[in-house]
């Protein structure tokens, strides 16, 4: 993969390096806060035998293996190495020809693999929208647990925080990931006769740092090509929109802390590009909602979502 030319967009990639700085910061506050209310627990990695290897090749230069723990009541996987992608078909009889390439979030360093997901991806499939879970590889944190929390704990103290980095190196420190989410549209566009599905119509949706990589899959080239994206509690910095991005469905919570004071940036670039854009900003919800159901609006994100897609006429089966 051709890394994208980021010297001739100082805006673009500006924004998608303070987006990289605020997500990583979410991993290491949800890691201090969640370890006294809902500890970290080591599982052995679930059985995954519908998952297909993208072929992007083994993360240079990591030697911890691959890990998951659950918290929340929810699986995480972590020092990912090997991107991989998991289809969820509709049942033949509602299948709309839709397709939706669903990335996880957890700062690059974790991935919430159950809750933004395989939950996510069932809903869709159910929804008659084939959908496809993106295990993408992620940066390396210490194998064992507690060397993990330590790691956090000390990246983002006032005195180890590392210092900011240029935006071509913020943008290279994704180019793994974008290759990930590159193939897995190229896999399931060549695929897309056997798996029922209209390769015109293939978006993608991601949660917190997996919105931030379907943005970032959006602005750096057009071999993917989303024919819809959403972004789930992403950062909402301002980009230099491609004059032929796709619609955009955008859903946040007005009390996240990481993005809910941040301004709405994005939103108004995509409406300055006379771009479509659905924007939901809901009351309460906090960071990283997902598929938990909760005393909120913006446990409806979903059904708003679904309906945003028919609305654009992406469930309508072609004759």
């Amino acid at each position: 993969m051709k890394s994208p030319d980021f010297e001739k967009s100082g805006r673009r990639t500006g924004s998608l390096r303070a987006g990289l700085a605020a997500v990583s910061l979410a991993l290491a506050l949800a890691t201090g806060a969640h370890a006294q209310d809902d500890k970290m627990v080591p599982t052995p990695i679930p059985a995954q035998p519908n998952a297909i290897e993208l072929g992007t090749g083994a993360l240079p230069g990591a030697t911890a293996p691959e890990s998951w723990h659950r918290q929340y009541n929810s699986l995480f996987a972590r020092n990912v190495t090997v991107a991989t992608l998991t289809p969820f078909l509709p049942d033949p009889a509602k299948a709309t020809g839709a397709a939706v390439i669903v990335a996880p979030g957890g700062g690059f360093r974790t991935l919430s693999m159950e809750n933004e997901g395989w939950e996510v991806a069932r809903a869709l499939a159910d929804k008659g929208v084939a959908a496809f879970v993106l295990k993408y590889r992620l940066n390396p944190t210490p194998a064992d647990m507690p060397g993990f929390e330590r790691s956090m704990s000390q990246m983002f103290s006032g005195a180890a925080r590392p210092p900011r980095p240029s935006p071509q190196a913020a943008m290279a420190g994704l180019a793994p990931q974008i290759a990930d989410s590159r193939a897995a549209f190229a896999l399931v566009r060549q695929r897309a006769a056997e798996w029922r599905i209209d390769p015109d119509r293939v978006g993608m949706i991601g949660f917190s740092a997996g919105a931030m990589l379907t943005l970032a899959t959006t602005l750096s080239g057009d071999d993917a090509k989303p024919a819809f994206i959403g972004l789930i509690y992403g950062s909402l910095s301002p980009v230099t929109v491609p004059a032929e991005a796709p619609p955009m469905f955008v859903a946040l919570a007005a009390d996240d802390p990481l993005f809910g004071n941040g301004g709405f940036g994005l939103i108004d670039s995509w409406r300055a590009a006379k771009r479509p854009v659905e924007f939901h900003l809901y009351e309460r919800g906090g960071h990283g909602f997902g598929m938990y159901q909760k005393p909120t609006t913006s446990t409806g994100w979903f059904d708003a979502y679904v309906r945003w897609i028919g609305m654009h006429g992406m469930l309508k089966p072609k004759p």
